[in-house]
This record gives structure tokens, sequence and C-alpha cells, in this order.
């Protein structure tokens, strides 16, 4: 998942009632305090014109009142939902970043898919936090199916796949895509994994199979201790978006759900550098994971 406030988004090309200093702050710390997305006063004027067709919709003057909403209205829980979406922009694909994923493959998965038969423990456990569409999940099921093959079955494989956004997680679990989903996707992989429907192309049964999709919110301890132990966590153009102090949040529930030796592997331009210690940098073809001490 990347999480910004896109000046492409549809809802900049309508204009409403401009937000106020004060306004801009309450609302920020409001969405902060519930999952922990920090948004720059820089920013201002695009968290104004992201919220601003909401407010048309709901008939509401001023941001004044769609804070009292948040607040005190018998559906700000709902609400709450569109909020995460409005401040959420899901930028993803099948096989995103190839150069990384074949580090991951080499430097990783290889080796422990090796451990793990070695210690007739034939089970692994990978957490996408962050899942977006469900792209990701669905490139790690297929990088499975590929190493293993007919061994397979033998395997006890869970790929976790969650997401802030309801829609998103609506959209993983339906697992069809269009053909901007597989811009980075090789062909053999296309034809292989993916069938033909009306909407695009759906992910075979056998991929889907490994998988599974929630909503959860980072911000949320208790609800990702209910995550299952995680020999890899990928958390890729996630926490860049967050402070300090919701990064060191999430890389220390990371850190917690993580098996001993266990890898977070977050995105390029994301870095554990003065937010945690507890990881061992380790180097995969031009990216860095992290490895749990």
């Amino acid at each position: 998942m990347s999480i910004s406030l896109s000046s492409t988004s549809p809802l900049l090309l309508r204009r409403t009632a401009a937000i106020t200093d004060e306004e801009f702050r309450e609302l920020r710390d409001f969405i902060y305090a519930k999952c922990g997305i920090w948004v720059d006063e820089k920013r201002k004027y695009l968290f104004e014109n992201r919220f601003g067709k909401r407010l048309n919709e709901l008939g509401l003057k001023n941001f004044g009142d769609y804070l009292q909403l948040l607040r005190h209205a018998p559906g700000r829980d709902r609400e709450m939902q569109i909020v995460f979406e409005l401040v959420t922009t899901n930028e993803t694909s099948l096989y995103r970043d190839t150069k990384q994923l074949d580090g991951f493959k080499t430097h990783i998965l290889l080796p422990l898919l090796a451990e793990q038969r070695k210690a007739n423990r034939l089970e692994i456990n990978i957490w996408s936090a962050g899942c977006s569409s469900g792209e990701e999940p669905y490139t790690l099921s297929i990088m499975l199916h590929e190493e293993l093959g007919l061994d397979l079955k033998r395997w006890k494989i869970q790929i976790t796949g969650c997401d802030l956004s309801p829609a998103m997680v609506a959209k993983a679990k339906s697992g069809v895509y269009s053909e901007y989903s597989f811009k980075t996707t090789p062909e053999n992989i296309k034809r292989k994994y993916f069938t033909t429907v009306k909407d695009g192309l759906k992910v075979t049964p056998a991929v889907a199979a490994l998988t599974s999709f929630s909503v959860l919110n980072l911000n949320d301890v208790l609800a990702v201790k209910r995550i299952p132990k995680s020999h890899v966590v990928f958390c890729r153009n996630v926490i860049i978006y967050f402070d300090d102090a919701m990064k060191k949040k999430v890389v220390g529930s990371f850190y917690e759900n993580l098996a001993p030796g266990g890898f977070l592997v977050l995105g390029h331009s994301e870095t554990l550098h003065k937010i945690s210690s507890a990881f061992r940098p380790k180097f995969i073809s031009g990216a860095v994971a992290y490895q749990k001490i």
C-alpha cells in the first residue's frame, strides 16, 4: 500500500469550503490518532480538496461540522471507513519491483525453504501488511507455486494480506485485475496463473488458496497481535508516511510478530535507520531487508 495525498486525485477537480488552520490541525490529529497516518501542513490544500467532495455529499457547510460528525454521529464508525479511503492511495501491481523480488527469492525465500525442509517443518507464513488490492500476496503465492511445483501439496503455506481500506480488501478477495496491474508481470506467469473473466483477469483458485485477506489498522495493537506468527513480513511503501513515533510502534509490532531470524521487507525508499536497532540489515540485489536479531 502506498499512502499519500496525491495531486492526481479526481477529488481535486471540485472545490469546496476552505479549511481553516485550526480545522486542518484538528482533523489531521484526529486521523493520526485513529490510524497513524500523518499529513504535513504543507499538504493542507490537498487535504482540503481530498475531503471537499465528501462534505458536499453529506451536505455539510464546513470542516468543523465534519469533525463533529466523526466524533459524535451514530454512523461515525462507517464514516471512518470512508475517511480511511480518502487518506490512502493504492498504487500497486503484480510483480512490482522485480529486482527486489528477485533478491527476496535468492537471498530469503530459497534459503528459508531449504531451512524448513532440513528441520522437517514444511510450513511458511508470510504477512503482507498494507496489501492494497492484493497484488503483492498473489505475487508471493505465485512465486511459491513456481519454486515448489508439485511438492507444494506437502507444505502448509499461509499468506496473510491486510489493509486499512475495506474497498481494497474487497478487491483483493475478488482477485480480478485489469491489464494495468500486469504491467510488470511476465507473460508466461500471466497465462499460467490467471483466467479471463468479464472484468479482466482472475487469479486461479490454486493461487488464491494460499492467501487470506482482512481489514487491519496497524495502529490497533490488539488486532495486530492476532496475525499469525510470520517468517517474513512484507510492508512496502507504507511506513514512509508515518511519523517516527508511529514507525517505531509499527516496526515493534512486526518484530513481535516475526519468528526468530525472520525478515522484514520494506520499500526501496524506506529504512529502519533511527527507528529500530533490533534488526540486522541484509542486502538483497540492490535492496535491503531486515532480519530479526
